[in-house]
């Protein structure tokens, strides 16, 4: 029974999918880079109609901010591709039917000890919750017919089921939240790398203007490391916003199996 069920939930589990995190970053850093050299980079966003000339709007501005940007933005869209895709992920996960009344409706079940009904609940809810609610379930049901252990051994093995359900579904609502979370701690260094490098070059202007500074070159290095800075905080912050919605949405329907769960463990103990 054990290893059915473990067979099962496993079967169900590899079921779920999501983007290929390697191959999806690739793509959004190609992007990156056609936004920034194609878009940002066109000469009609410059003075002059090249790309040294001083910037005529926003998208030239940020083009100014240097190499560091593309991947910048490769970051806010990655935030934006790999968040809509939990999202969609974790909707899925809840199942079909409003999820605050699924639960509401198996406990009742439950506590009446109609567990057929309640398998057929599931079946009609789907998702990771009713998938691990139907393993718990299957499981009372197959315990409550088997006479080989006592009372303390089948709460113990219906919790060790319940557990192990909830483990293999994990990883599929978890896929891919560590990139976001990533970000939101990496974003602000590797913009700091690009403002490192604007006020080299603001530096060097210093330098090599003698006792009197370049100031249009002096004006280029720091507007260049403040535009990184921007972009690095800009990129850091939707990353943070993003993960804790995400985190927050999990944490909701972790919290729904581990009341369903506990009540199926009251129930079983009352009735045998």
């Amino acid at each position: 029974m054990e290893m059915e069920t473990k067979e099962t939930v496993q079967s169900k589990s590899t079921k779920k999918g999501g983007l290929n995190a390697p191959i999806t970053i690739i793509i959004l850093i190609l992007i990156s880079m056609g936004i920034f050299y194609g878009l940002f980079g066109s000469t009609s966003n410059f003075k002059g109609g090249t790309t040294d000339g001083d910037p005529e709007n926003f998208m030239g501005i940020i083009y100014k901010g240097g190499v560091i940007i593309p991947f910048l933005i490769s970051f806010f869209l990655m935030v934006i591709v790999f968040g809509i895709d939990r999202f969609f992920a974790l909707n899925k996960a809840a199942g079909k039917g409003n999820i605050s009344k699924f639960v509401d409706t198996i406990r009742d079940l439950v506590s009446r000890n109609q567990i057929n009904e309640a398998l057929e609940l599931c079946d009609e809810q789907k998702g990771s919750v009713g998938n691990v609610v139907k393993e718990g379930l299957t499981t009372y049901k197959a315990l409550s017919n088997d006479n080989s252990m006592n009372k303390e051994q089948k709460l113990i093995e219906l919790n060790k089921t319940l557990e192990e359900a909830m483990t293999l579904e994990m990883p599929a609502l978890e896929k891919n939240t560590v990139i976001i979370s990533t970000i939101a701690s990496v974003g602000t260094l590797i913009a700091l790398m690009g403002t490192v490098i604007g006020m080299i070059k603001a530096f060097f202007a210093l330098g090599e203007g003698g006792g009197t500074p370049d100031a249009a070159a002096l004006s280029v290095g720091i507007a260049e490391a403040l535009i990184n800075t921007g972009m690095g905080i800009g990129a850091s912050a939707i990353a943070i916003i993003v993960y804790n919605m995400i985190t927050s949405k999990i944490d909701d329907l972790t919290f729904k199996i581990d009341e369903v769960g506990m009540s199926i463990q009251q129930s079983f103990a009352s009735h045998h």
